[in-house]
């Protein structure tokens, strides 16, 4: 038996054809004496049927959003391997990615990479772990939070991670956003 897992007018990415669309219509496959459906199918617009298995529902609001967040070799297509023999690793640059399809995220250009290799590569290594950090600060600052018998110097940290979660959650405009305090 099967249940309807989305709903018409609901935003889903459809995998199969890589792209983002509205559920058109609820199809349910229907057998005689059974009660429930056997199959549903979604309608999205798109010349045919899609099974649930096929579709996916859109991100709820940026939870999870470092577990895709990851570190990439890519080819340096201006320098021969020997050129850049004193780089980490010669011959690549690191590209850090925040999606599945490995779009998205962080890249550096070529001179900068050039001039301090292993600068860029830290900073690739710390942006990829940037939302594992995040949480960290967060599950923190809410166990010191949880537990008053926390010393003071605990607590002022505690404080101080409370303030870059906050600047980092905060849309643009908000108070507590970064483009707000730069402007103070």
């Amino acid at each position: 038996m099967a249940k309807a897992v989305f709903h018409k007018h609901q935003r889903v990415f459809v995998h199969p054809v890589g792209t983002w669309a509205l559920v058109e219509k609820v199809k349910p496959q229907w057998v005689r004496d059974v009660e429930e459906p056997v199959k549903v199918f979604y309608d999205c617009g798109l010349g045919r049927d899609f099974q649930a298995h096929e579709l996916a529902v859109e991100d709820g609001g940026g939870e999870n959003t470092g577990n895709n967040w990851r570190v990439l070799r890519a080819a340096n297509k201006w320098q021969t391997p020997e050129e850049c023999a004193h780089h980490p690793f010669p011959g690549t640059y690191p590209v850090v990615v925040t999606d599945q399809q490995n779009w998205g995220g962080w890249r550096t250009p070529g001179a900068e990479y050039d001039r301090d290799p292993h600068r860029i590569e830290t900073q690739a290594r710390l942006i990829a772990q940037a939302p594992r950090l995040l949480a960290l600060a967060e599950a923190v600052a809410r166990a010191v939070a949880d537990n008053p018998e926390c010393g003071p110097e605990l607590v002022g940290l505690a404080r101080q991670m409370s303030e870059t979660v906050r600047t980092v959650r905060a849309k643009p405009g908000e108070a507590g956003s970064a483009a707000s305090q730069a402007a103070e």
